[in-house]
């Protein structure tokens, strides 16, 4: 189940984008996918807007790989669901993506992917927990008070992500 970080976190960035700072976007100033905030968090210490300018894909991987992709279990997750609950991860919080995936294989849901809901998601065919992230997703992002801003763009990630997730089940 390990390697699909490298093509998962291409597709992640093809989302993501370059440099942004919509004030409409309660991440706030973001460049390649990673806020201000979280940047500071991983390096320990305030950041400026120019060293967000300045992000690179190779200042970025590791945050991703730590932040995110390990947080989310992706080594141990069958392929496709780790690229599913990665890129939800990366868009609404780890917590919000592993209790999502957490209802779909019914377990408690507590933000938390251990032993119990990688046993959970074993049990389930990945398409299945696939196609019901997607699902999930989708009301996930209806439901934001920024829908009607970003709306748009959060639905043709689903959409596509869903598929990117699809063609790696094997």
């Amino acid at each position: 189940m390990i390697g699909n970080f490298d093509l998962s976190l291409h597709w992640v960035l093809d989302h993501e984008g370059g440099y942004v700072d919509d004030p409409k976007d309660p991440g706030g100033r973001t460049n390649l996918g990673v806020t201000q905030r979280t940047l500071a968090m991983f390096l320990w210490r305030d950041v400026t807007e120019q060293e967000m300018r300045d992000l690179t894909v190779t200042d970025v991987t590791p945050i991703y790989k730590k932040m995110y992709w390990d947080k989310v279990s992706g080594d141990t997750l069958p392929a496709g669901v780790d690229h599913a609950i990665f890129d939800f991860a990366v868009n609404a919080g780890v917590g919000t993506a592993v209790k999502r995936l957490q209802r779909i294989v019914g377990v408690e849901a507590d933000g938390l992917l251990g032993p119990k809901t990688l046993a959970a998601v074993s049990e389930n065919t990945p398409e299945h927990v696939i196609e019901e992230l997607y699902k999930l997703r989708k009301v996930y992002y209806e439901g934001l008070p920024t829908f009607t801003h970003f709306g748009r763009g959060w639905s043709r990630r689903n959409k596509e992500t869903r598929e990117q997730a699809l063609s790696l089940v094997g």
